[in-house]
């Protein structure tokens, strides 16, 4: 099975390696500037020309959106333009020009209504102080030293890693993986490299294939399971918001930088931005590694996961419960099981966004009108079931797995069309990339 999969390392720079990195980081920047500007100088200008009544033939010729457009502009002007383009990679100017087009594009999709989602503004210039520093690169030198602990990326040279790359070297090594691209970038203060790797991985199958296992995730616990495990929520935000709140307000009392007036930073602002940073960036890798090692476990167990098909969008509209719901990374565990699940063999179903799995009784069926958010023990009133909600609403998920199998390719769920909660109706099955979408619609109106 071939897929492509990522490998991060923290890098052990010296200084002149981190200028270098930043000079090329610099660089990306500076052609995504430059091609924004001359696309927007052209998009002002045929809107002029318009205004005074001029056809379209006449009109100022447009510059392509698209990278290999884009690229051309850029070699024609570079030596104008930036006269020590030659100092620098030529992948980094490819890194600002590529970041440019998709953004272009995205904007223009999302005008004509080929992009779903939220609408995406038109690309902004980006600046040194608010940009993430990023290089990727696709060609030339990318390799891993035989020592493992050194990589080699072109232009930039050998530089050390944090910990060994033993792990992707060896399938390197064995001829199952090819590094497709490269990508540096600086998070939380520190510089990582992530390599993208094209690898024929071994068909696996999950202890369990019959295994079925509904998933519920909450801010109480992470995750209900329907096997009756709790899942506690670390809560790696909360755990650290004290020490958050003291380097927040030492921040703020010294001097920062002003747009406006041009002030510069101080030297102790620089550093306590950099504390904050830092513990931004563990809390953030706390987070990340509790999920992973939550959704590795589930997808080498069972070989069926079901879990809910949640607004978090809407959800994080709650100002009371959005820092908590942030925290959980409800979005984050979903697509962790998405991939993983098609790693290790088993499946991935995901329920209708208005499958009602917390009001539904798990013995008899019946549906609830209502269910307040504050009442976290569900109580049947026809059959006197009482039973925890999250658990309840794990074992009404895990039963769609069977009513999934019975309806086979069955009818397509009508999302949205129905807000109110109704009576059990027609099973609800679409396919989506990596998982299964079911649930039940009930009757909708005409």
């Amino acid at each position: 099975m071939r897929v492509r999969q990522a490998y991060r390392f923290a890098l052990d720079l010296t200084g002149s390696q981190t200028r270098a990195v930043m000079a090329h980081a610099g660089a990306a920047r500076f052609a995504h500037n430059w091609a924004l500007a001359q696309v927007k100088t052209v998009l002002n200008q045929r809107t002029a020309e318009r205004s005074y009544g001029l056809t379209d033939e006449a009109l100022t010729l447009s510059i392509g959106w698209t990278l290999p457009a884009l690229r051309r502009a850029w070699n024609v002007a570079k030596p104008t333009v930036a006269p020590w383009w030659n100092e620098v990679s030529k992948e980094a100017f490819n890194t600002g020009l590529d970041a440019l087009a998709r953004a272009l594009k995205n904007w223009s999709d999302s005008r004509s209504g080929e992009r779903a989602g939220r609408t995406v503004g038109f690309p902004r210039f980006k600046s040194r102080h608010r940009t993430t520093p990023s290089i990727r690169f696709t060609t030339g030198a990318i390799r891993v030293e035989p020592d493992r602990m050194h990589v080699v990326l072109p232009r930039l040279g050998r530089l050390k890693l944090h910990e060994s790359a033993r792990k992707m070297a060896r399938r390197l090594e064995a001829g199952t993986a090819r590094i497709l691209s490269a990508t540096v970038r600086r998070d939380g203060g520190r510089w990582h490299v992530a390599f993208t790797v094209d690898i024929d991985r071994i068909e696996r199958r999950p202890t369990r294939p019959g295994s079925v296992v509904g998933v519920d995730v909450g801010i109480k616990h992470l995750a209900v399971l329907s096997t009756g495990e709790f899942v506690d929520n670390p809560r790696h935000l909360a755990a650290n918001q004290k020490q958050l709140r003291v380097l927040g307000r030492a921040l703020s009392r010294k001097t920062g930088p002003d747009r406006h007036t041009g002030r510069r930073p101080s030297n102790r602002w620089q550093r306590a931005a950099v504390r904050l940073g830092r513990t931004h960036a563990r809390v953030a890798n706390l987070r990340r590694d509790a999920l992973h090692k939550l959704t590795t476990r589930l997808t080498r167990e069972h070989g069926t996961i079901v879990v809910e098909d949640l607004n978090v969008t809407g959800m994080l509209a709650n100002r009371r419960l959005a820092r908590h719901i942030a925290d959980a990374g409800f979005g984050e565990i979903r697509r962790q099981l998405a991939y993983k699940t098609t790693w290790n063999g088993g499946r991935l179903l995901v329920a209708d966004r208005w499958y009602p799995s917390s009001k539904t009784c798990s013995d008899c069926g019946v549906v609830k009108t209502k269910l307040a958010l504050h009442e976290r023990t569900y109580r049947c009133q026809a059959c006197g079931l009482v039973i925890d909600r999250d658990r309840n609403a794990a074992l009404n998920l895990a039963a769609l797995a069977a009513q999934f199998d019975t309806a086979g390719s069955g009818p397509v769920a009508a999302r949205g069309a129905n807000w109110k909660t109704r009576v059990r109706g027609q099973v609800a099955v679409k396919r989506e990339p990596g998982a299964t979408l079911v649930g039940q619609t009930g009757t909708v109106p005409p």
